[in-house]
């Protein structure tokens, strides 16, 4: 829709961080007018949804410093930049999980919050999950725990799960079937 489109006259880093960069564009509106956009620059991400048979989810547990609080969430990962994300995918599992699997489908994508920030999320389903040793990143403490895919639904009913790639995750696999014991 080129009639709402704004095209960015300055491109201005205010931020350069390790894992996102925040910027303060200048920009010009559709109607001719300047304004400014403020956003975080990021290079995109991943998450997976592991099912094991028997209506089982893998899942990762660990403290979230921003919310102040452990969470429930699907493995994850960001982007290198230029990688691929299933290989992104495949990376972070065997990380975060231990495990390998031998089917991964794309399930979507989204963007998390596209009012302040550029990121693309790419959703993934895992299957035929062969267990292995975790390997976390040197900053990451967490645990890897499977979860009847039916409680971690109630938990998003429950407030317990506020993660969105983790309720978006679990919200389609209950919409398409995908994990019945």
């Amino acid at each position: 829709d080129q009639e709402f489109a704004e095209a960015c006259v300055r491109r201005r880093v205010v931020y350069h961080g390790k894992m996102v960069d925040f910027r303060a564009d200048r920009i010009r509106l559709p109607n001719g007018m300047l304004a400014q956009r403020e956003f975080m620059d990021h290079p995109g991400a991943v998450g997976v949804l592991p099912l094991l048979p028997g209506g089982l989810v893998v899942m990762v547990r660990q403290y979230r410093y921003p919310v102040a609080e452990t969470t429930y969430e699907i493995p994850a990962g960001k982007l290198a930049k230029g990688e691929n994300p299933l290989s992104c995918v495949r990376r972070e599992l065997r990380e975060e999980t231990g495990y390998t699997a031998r089917s991964i489908k794309p399930l979507m994508q989204y963007w998390p919050t596209p009012a302040f920030a550029n990121e693309l999320l790419h959703l993934y389903v895992a299957r035929d999950l062969k267990p292995g040793r975790m390997s976390p990143d040197e900053d990451e403490f967490l645990t890897a725990e499977a979860i009847p895919v039916k409680r971690a639904i109630g938990w998003v009913f429950s407030g317990r799960i506020r993660d969105s790639k983790t309720v978006i995750s679990l919200l389609a696999c209950r919409a398409l079937g995908l994990a019945l014991p």
